[in-house]
């Protein structure tokens, strides 16, 4: 089964076409999808300047009306589609399920910014005016997409780019065409013009450049080296740029916490999407009184995990997305364990025919060691013993990421300590650092957050650009 591109409202098929492989099943390959050329990706982008005069000055309920039809089909479809999620990305089965879920609530919930999406009338400082404060598309935004949530960070880039009256060419990641192709398909029947969503697959490193500099906003989920060269590209060409780099993400264990409800946060946060999310919990904070009882039920935990086919409804944690991941994980087990770091469980490739990893956690660690200072984005996580709350939340901020954090208490002063000096764009309470709602922003500082909050009331200020009108009723001033 080939798989085009869609430029200008018309499937557009390539010189190449790659497979698209479940990681669970290596010998599976899911279709085959278009790599679309440098001239392709100029052309979506010309497709998408040509449309945005018309999108731009649409009326707001067509918009609305569109993202809803798209959201109601996510929905009717999340079963199927997230079948199609699981096998390309390797998450389970309820949580593919979830995230097509979650995509369609993101669709729904943006429907309404086009009739939200209002502006100020103010009286002038000078007699006979009135000043009007209002908010205008920012015009054809090119969006570059990770493979961890090939659904849900496609869908929420895309939907508030499209609500508020842009155009949309939008690069997925190459290893999870899959969804992004479906999302363009039901984009389009959903009543779509021509040219205003235009979906382009392939390799960044080709296409990035071309993308970027055609492009009048990108907004790019990704890894920190590819993110900073789009940076350099955007601020020589002063272009609008958001960037989502990544977390290291600290869960901090208190004295007085409930060690039951902390090992199953822990395990939540570290481990559930095999830990291939930017708010997994990779650093457990725990102080030293709780420290020992804290890890034996982690360990409990962690050991009772199910490892395999991600379809099985019985199982607890798929595989690693691709080859070049599992090396990275494995690469930065063996890194930890020179330096010092004891394997408290895990560590081990599982099976051959598919990118399988035990769930590993090391003890015995500190905050300088590598395994502390890298995003893995693995199931691989660490445990870091701390004096007291103020040492916790010292190792805490100790890292270039802050992006989520999290503290399991009983204590209300210690959860409002640890709210007010985390410096996260995300604080949980007695909640995994992984799992956020689609109707509040999403972000950190940077690196994990760059140019702009996403979701939610924040979306409005990187789609959109602001303009303030003086009106004079006709008294000479």
């Amino acid at each position: 089964m080939e798989k085009t591109n869609w430029i200008g409202g018309r499937p557009t098929g390539s010189p190449i076409f790659e497979p698209n492989v479940n990681p669970a099943k290596l010998d599976e390959v899911i279709g085959h999808y278009a790599w679309a050329t440098v001239e392709q990706a100029a052309e979506a982008l010309a497709a998408a300047r040509e449309a945005l005069p018309g999108w731009a000055a649409s009326n707001p309920q067509t918009r609305s009306d569109i993202l809803r039809r798209v959201g109601d089909e996510l929905h009717a479809r999340a079963e199927e589609l997230g079948a199609l999620l699981t096998r390309e990305e390797g998450k389970t089965l309820r949580e593919g399920i979830g995230e097509i879920r979650r995509s369609a609530q993101i669709f729904h919930y943006a429907s309404g910014e086009p009739l939200r999406n209002g502006g100020e009338c103010l009286p002038g400082l000078r007699d006979g005016t009135t000043t009007m404060v209002t908010r205008e598309p920012v015009g054809v935004v090119s969006l570059i997409t990770p493979w961890n949530f090939p659904m849900a960070v496609p869908a929420w880039k895309t939907a508030y780019a499209l609500a508020f009256g842009n155009t949309v060419v939008l690069k997925p990641s190459e290893a999870t065409p899959g969804c992004a192709w479906e999302l363009a398909d039901i984009l389009h029947r959903a009543g779509l013009p021509a040219g205003v969503f235009n979906l382009v697959m392939g390799d960044g490193r080709t296409l990035g450049p071309v993308l970027v500099d055609g492009a009048d906003a990108v907004s790019f989920t990704g890894s920190p080296p590819v993110g900073r060269a789009i940076l350099e590209r955007t601020v020589a060409r002063m272009t609008k740029v958001q960037l989502e780099l990544g977390g290291k993400n600290p869960l901090v264990v208190l004295d007085d916490a409930d060690l039951d409800l902390a090992a199953d946060i822990a395990l939540q946060g570290a481990f559930h999407s095999a830990g291939q999310r930017c708010t997994a919990t990779s650093r457990i904070i725990a102080t030293r009184r709780i420290h020992d009882a804290f890890v034996e039920r982690l360990v409990t935990r962690i050991r009772a995990m199910r490892v395999g086919d991600p379809l099985d409804a019985g199982t607890d944690m798929g595989p690693v997305v691709n080859q070049p991941q599992l090396d990275k994980d494995l690469r930065y087990i063996a890194i930890a364990r020179d330096d010092g770091a004891e394997l408290a469980c895990g560590g081990q490739r599982l099976d051959a025919n598919g990118y399988f990893l035990e769930p590993t956690l090391f003890i015995g660690t500190d905050n300088t060691m590598r395994i502390n200072r890298d995003e893995v984005f693995g199931p691989v996580a660490s445990v870091i013993p701390a004096d007291d709350l103020d040492h916790a939340i010292a190792i805490a901020n100790d890292s270039e990421h802050a992006l989520s954090s999290g503290v399991v208490t009983q204590g209300l002063v210690a959860a409002e300590t640890f709210r007010r000096r985390s410096r996260a764009g995300l604080v949980m309470v007695n909640a995994p650092t992984a799992g956020i709602d689609y109707h509040v922003p999403f972000g950190g500082r940077s690196p994990s957050g760059y140019g702009g909050r996403e979701q939610g009331s924040a979306a409005v200020e990187f789609f959109t650009e602001g303009k303030t009108a003086y009106i004079n009723h006709g008294v000479t001033a």
